[in-house]
């Protein structure tokens, strides 16, 4: 079946729309090689008319059957990489998850090996990105935007926060995708998500009026969040001129090149070298960013949630360091107001930080206590998320309540 067929298809049984991406999907055809992929071809599709034909016939079937509560109960459990799936998933499920948790075949063990050094060295800096630059682009990626807010993770934002604040915490482990890791566990359950809001937003109506009608989550909608990710941290950290050697550069892109396997990504649309993965952000992030009422109300409702839960930051301190690190376009986007006070110190006193910073690195110890000190921060900050209980990542059975 075609992408065309295949959109045709999900429109007709009311099965997907998007949550990553511009808001409509009218631009230029899709140039980027698979050449440049970690498989090396491809069909060539239209990534922004390919979805996940795996995923999203499966809950969509547990959606119309009724199952999720029971999925989302026994999948409470399984909590560990290695550890055996609970007993009473339906067989379905069961045989989606046991396919769907196997590494992909060209994992580099030695890249994932090495990541453990670049964590201990730049966790902080990583760490600090995925918060402050990727964390906050999100309400400017327009379709993102929409769909996060239409869905029913809108209508309850610590809960959304916590669970984003999971994936982000397992793919800094040093274990992630060892047996006893959580990373592959996280990557499943969220595709399971994304699966299950592609059937349920296009039933509402107020993603029908703002987010275009179109179907979400496509792979290129999911290639946008991919960069908004990795290929955002690395180019801040080469304009904040951090070292980063070769071959932990490489791991970092690795770690990240399989996270978007195990989402569900195909193997065609996720970049080999930084060089790609550059050329394709060019295409696919850079031109989708902008403006919308939903972005600038999740990023309050964001800023809410973080100030209270990081209470060492003032809010306009706060405020200037998200300006800063995503610049004024995009602070303008999702409605920051400007700091007098705050902005030139921040941006007069943060490249001396980093520069301090990098000196220090390389003293004995020091990436060591260092990262223990962000571990530490980052399990409190979980549990003040998840107000005290473990937080699970489960596929959602309605829309935000209109």
């Amino acid at each position: 079946m075609d992408g065309l067929s295949r959109r045709n298809v999900l429109l007709a049984g009311g099965g997907a729309l998007g949550a990553f991406g511009a808001l409509g999907v009218a631009g230029p055809a899709w140039a980027w090689s698979a050449s440049g992929s970690v498989a090396g071809s491809g069909a060539g599709a239209d990534p922004r008319w390919v979805w996940d034909e795996e995923a999203d016939p499966l809950v969509a079937s547990l959606l119309e059957r009724g199952d999720v509560p029971k999925v989302n109960k026994l999948l409470r459990t399984w909590t560990r990489n290695g550890q055996a799936l609970p007993d009473g998933l339906p067989p379905d499920v069961r045989g989606f998850i046991e396919k769907a948790r196997r590494l992909p075949p060209w994992t580099d063990r030695s890249k994932l090996d090495t990541m453990v050094e670049v964590t201990r060295a730049k966790g902080f800096w990583i760490n600090t990105l995925y918060g402050v630059a990727s964390g906050l682009m999100s309400p400017a990626i327009p379709r993102e935007a929409i769909a996060v807010y239409y869905s029913k993770g809108g209508a309850d934002m610590k809960d959304r926060i916590a669970k984003t604040s999971l994936l982000g915490a397992d793919i800094t482990q040093l274990n992630a995708y060892e047996p006893e890791g959580r990373m592959i566990v996280s990557s499943v359950k969220t595709r399971l998500v994304h699966a299950a809001v592609r059937h349920l937003l296009p039933q509402s109506p107020q993603w029908a009026q703002s987010g275009s009608g179109q179907i979400p989550i496509s792979q290129n909608e999911m290639m946008v969040t991919w960069h908004s990710l990795p290929t955002t941290v690395m180019r801040k950290i080469r304009d904040w001129k951090i070292t980063m050697a070769p071959a932990h550069s490489d791991a970092f892109l690795h770690l990240w090149q399989i996270a978007g396997h195990m989402l569900g990504i195909r193997d065609e649309y996720i970049p080999a070298t930084w060089a790609a993965a550059e050329t394709q952000a060019q295409q696919v992030l850079d031109p989708v960013m902008g403006p919308t009422r939903e972005g600038v109300e999740l990023t309050e409702l964001i800023m809410k949630i973080v100030s209270d839960v990081d209470g060492g930051l003032s809010r306009p301190l706060l405020n200037a360091l998200i300006r800063y690190v995503n610049g004024d376009e995009v602070a303008g986007w999702i409605g920051l107001p400007r700091e007098p006070f705050w902005d030139p110190v921040v941006r007069d006193g943060f490249p001396r930080f980093v520069a301090l910073r990098e000196k220090l690195v390389p003293l004995p110890l020091v990436p060591r206590i260092a990262w223990t000190i962000d571990e530490i921060l980052r399990k409190a900050t979980l549990v003040l998320l998840g107000s005290g209980r473990p937080i699970s990542i489960e596929m959602p059975t309605a829309n935000r309540p209109s």
